[in-house]
């Protein structure tokens, strides 16, 4: 039965992704990842049993160098690069998955599409309405004052948009950066609120503060935990102020390790299903009502995005007809 020396083994169980050594149109050598996608039991045998994906059989028995792209070896759907590499005693295959590549690509195609989108639809309702006005032709008074607040109220709708997506762009570019601010998110808490104050009355919602004195100092972005709990704070008024319940509710307490910062609604509350998915860009529960409100859809990935670069914890707690609460767990070093 043909197999790799030991010092060969070795090099590719040190492989993380699936390798084989493959030799007279056998399996030679393989590592475990390669055992965990492909059987325990293909050390030794024919290749045809490991791998029957047909172009990538002709490739590997070619034992020429070469690089491909395949989807079926492991499962139907799911995406490889299948490197061949000619090696003393045999050919060299590795498979690096390329799902997560797929998912970031796809993602970042389903984001150009829903920022287009976003921005597309204000902007025609502005050239509509423009045009409009440009015609030859008496306008009254009153349409005139309609279509330039609808204009207006358009404009900042795209300029909000414009600004929250600028804004992820840079949370991002920092992700990697350690903040080292010295924060404290009683601090943070009062602005918030305090920013939050003409929004609350238009809805005629109350904000009420339960911040723990004192609360322990972390190290942080003070500029972005700010746009944290502005976000916070926002949507819990936006979309959790109704007739049934008026009040919001922001609490910040601390030990040693952690400080806790949340926000919790009595509105409506958010089905099961949509939880998952609330912190990704331009998802809404309700596309209707949140472009009523002058919702982006955005918030909740800022959140999200800075949470991660303060290697803190998000959660989101929701259940119709019983409100939201949405809490934040950061470290404190």
């Amino acid at each position: 039965m043909p197999t790799v020396d030991v010092i060969s083994q070795a090099i590719l169980d040190a492989i993380d992704e699936p390798a084989l050594i493959v030799g007279s149109g056998k399996v030679k050598g393989a590592n475990q990842a390669a055992q965990s996608l492909l059987g325990n039991m293909i050390q030794g045998r024919d290749l045809r049993f490991a791998i029957r994906h047909p172009l990538a059989l002709d490739t590997i028995l070619a034992g020429r160098q070469a690089d491909l792209e395949l989807i079926g070896i492991g499962s139907a759907e799911r995406p490889w690069h299948l490197s061949v590499r000619p090696v003393p005693g045999g050919t060299l295959v590795l498979l690096s998955d390329r799902s997560i590549v797929r998912a970031a690509e796809r993602m970042r195609t389903d984001f150009v599409a829903n920022a287009s989108h976003e921005l597309r639809t204000p902007l025609a309702t502005i050239i509509g309405y423009a045009e409009t006005l440009g015609e030859n032709g008496p306008v009254d008074d009153e349409m005139r004052a309609k279509f330039g607040a609808t204009i207006e109220a358009e404009a900042r709708r795209m300029l909000r948009i414009v600004e929250d997506l600028m804004s992820l762009s840079r949370i991002e570019a920092d992700r990697y950066r350690v903040p080292g601010e010295e924060v404290d998110m009683g601090e943070i808490a009062r602005i918030a609120i305090e920013h939050s104050t003409v929004h609350a009355d238009r809805r005629g919602c109350r904000v009420e503060a339960r911040i723990e004195d004192p609360v322990p100092i972390l190290k942080g972005d003070f500029g972005q935990l700010l746009q944290l709990a502005d976000n916070l704070i926002g949507n819990a008024i936006r979309y959790g102020c109704n007739d049934k319940c008026t009040a919001i509710t922001v609490k910040v307490a601390g030990d040693s390790q952690r400080v806790l910062f949340s926000v919790k609604d009595g509105g409506d509350g958010i089905a099961p299903e949509h939880l998952p998915r609330l912190t990704e860009r331009f998802y809404r529960v309700d596309s209707a009502r949140s472009r009523e409100s002058g919702g982006t859809g955005l918030g909740l990935a800022i959140v999200k995005h800075i949470v991660e670069r303060h290697r803190g914890e998000m959660r989101i707690d929701s259940a119709p007809g019983q409100g939201t609460e949405v809490s934040i767990s950061l470290p404190i070093d």
